[in-house]
């Protein structure tokens, strides 16, 4: 009945303050689909580089490993001496968390295409950047997304943390119900970060089966 009453109570905060989840919500995804646009446009090329760079790929996939296990509210709090609070270091640090798992899957999606069909694709007379397009990112893009998938998800969920920053998001009514020791209205803010991180998991999946048939 407490659990009960707690959602009861949870949605009546949701209907009284309509308005507030709203602008809210606008943040919350305004930070998480940027840091996953620069994430993109950064960790893509340099896992495509480092997945023909033997020499370097190594220490680069070392790093990113390494950044991947260091928690999210630890990249949001080593921002604050540099950035201050806000907006922007709540984005910078949610790029760094999005960047690993898109450049790691990047690097391996390139390094898992059959050498023997580039080799083919050259044959066939294309040049490199025929074979990059035409042949080497169809056949990686479904481990690629896969990498988007893991960044998207975990992005939106870290993004609950930049109210602690005052980076605003859906993260302030957690942190709000915790001030006040009131459990619905952390359950207000809990439950719809739980459903976009669901519903960008449920997408990015059909996404990635399609890719998957299409490079087969």
């Amino acid at each position: 009945m407490d659990a009960m009453n707690e959602l009861r109570g949870a949605l009546t905060y949701f209907l009284d303050n309509q308005a507030a989840f709203r602008e809210a919500l606008t943040v919350h995804l305004r930070l998480s689909l940027t840091a996953l646009a620069i994430a993109l446009v950064l960790s893509v090329p340099l896992g495509i580089w480092a997945a023909r760079r033997r020499q370097v790929a190594q220490p680069i996939i070392n790093l990113a490993n390494a950044l991947r296990v260091v928690p999210s509210l630890a990249v949001l709090f080593l921002a604050l001496p540099y950035f201050g609070i806000g907006f922007t270091p709540s984005l910078i640090a949610l790029t760094v968390l999005a960047c690993p798992p898109i450049l790691i899957n990047t690097y391996a999606g390139f390094r898992s295409v059959d050498r023997a069909v580039i080799e083919a694709a050259y044959g066939m007379g294309m040049a490199s950047r025929q074979v990059l397009r035409a042949v080497e990112f169809p056949l990686a893009l479904p481990v690629l997304v896969a990498g988007v998938r893991i960044a998207t998800v975990e992005v939106i969920a870290s993004a609950s943390l930049a109210a602690y920053i005052a980076g605003g998001g859906l993260g302030e009514f957690i942190q709000r119900g915790f001030a006040v020791n009131n459990l619905s209205i952390t359950i207000a803010g809990t439950i719809p970060i739980a459903l976009l991180a669901l519903l960008a998991d449920a997408l990015l999946a059909g996404v990635q089966r399609a890719t998957s048939i299409a490079a087969r």
